[in-house]
């Protein structure tokens, strides 16, 4: 598939797609999928892959790139998808998002460590103005957000059902995830951000684990 050589920003609609709509659609197929809890947990696995594939592929298609979280998440997707199908044993797949959650924060804080900037690097064209203090706490921030995540899964899949915890990832993940997006606005605008139209529109977000 050819990339898009003038590529229009991705709007609000079409971000929340390439992020979110893979782990719709896992959702929609472990609902929809019939018979013993290991065919909807193959069946749903499957979907879950094809959909990342698509996700990745228009992203790059209507962007013009594919982020490095994306890419970070759809590398996993497939390995703990396909060691998922080949065992039939449903613990990779519920591992997967703690690994993703534990990447980004690792790197996050790398990039504390070491000075380097890297979450402004990949976010800078969604913050303009945004002040080096600012970077700083919106790292910091999204850092210890994953490290939470990671922990909130582990605790939820070892202490649950496949379903509950396939519904967790649906209807708790995604808004806990928008919500503390959304809570970074105030501190940010006061670090400088410059924002034109919907401010909370213009939110980017991680891709879902």
């Amino acid at each position: 598939m050819a990339s898009n050589p003038h590529p229009a920003p991705a709007s609000p609609g079409l971000r929340m797609a390439i992020d979110f709509g893979p782990l719709i659609v896992f959702f929609g197929v472990n609902f929809l999928v019939g018979g013993a809890q290991i065919s909807r947990v193959l069946a749903a696995t499957a979907a879950f892959m094809v959909a990342t594939a698509v996700a990745m592929a228009v992203s790059r298609w209507k962007t013009g790139h594919i982020s490095a979280m994306l890419w970070m998440s759809g590398v996993l997707v497939l390995v703990f998808g396909s060691l998922t199908i080949y065992f039939h044993n449903e613990t990779f797949i519920k591992i997967k998002p703690t690994l993703i959650y534990l990447m980004f924060a690792s790197v996050l804080v790398f990039g504390l460590v070491t000075g380097r900037p890297l979450l402004q690097s990949v976010l800078e064209t969604a913050y303009p103005g945004l002040s080096a203090k600012g970077w700083r706490q919106l790292t910091i921030n999204w850092a210890v957000f994953f490290v939470v995540q990671a922990i909130l899964n582990e605790a939820v899949w070892r202490n649950s059902s496949w379903d509950f915890w396939v519904a967790y990832k649906l209807w708790g993940v995604i808004p806990m995830t928008l919500i503390f997006a959304v809570a970074n606005m105030p501190m940010l605008m006061r670090h400088g951000l410059q924002t034109e139209g919907d401010p909370v529109a213009d939110v980017p977000i991680p891709p879902e684990g």
